[in-house]
């Protein structure tokens, strides 16, 4: 059996779309599953070991994937894909879950 894939998932504060992401699909057999943000002001932040460790990248926004790209143009960074979802959902929010679950699943 191959080994199960690294999805990590980041949005700008590590306290909602990501967040909720990680919440939903924790138990998922498909793969691992982490979130982190961008901002320093995350929950999470996101680090070099975050992105060794990730076979994916999803970021809600073109532009959490410009700053990752940016800050860690020293790494082999792993496909980053933009899930394109505005930061206008509370943790957990049913329409977010129903988005984020369409579309990560989608993007394995």
């Amino acid at each position: 059996m191959t080994e199960k894939p690294n999805l990590l998932v980041v949005c700008g504060k590590n306290k909602k779309r990501s967040k909720t992401a990680e919440h939903i699909f924790k138990h998922d057999d498909r793969f691992h599953i982490r979130s982190v943000g961008v901002s320093p002001k995350s929950t999470r932040k996101i680090s070099e070991n975050d992105l060794n460790w990730a076979d994916l990248v999803l970021v809600m926004e073109t532009e959490h994937r410009a700053k990752i790209q940016e800050i860690y143009q020293h790494l082999a960074l792993p496909t980053i894909k933009v899930l394109d979802i505005p930061d206008e959902y509370e943790f957990m929010d049913e329409e977010l879950v129903e988005i984020l679950t369409d579309k990560i699943n989608e993007s394995i």
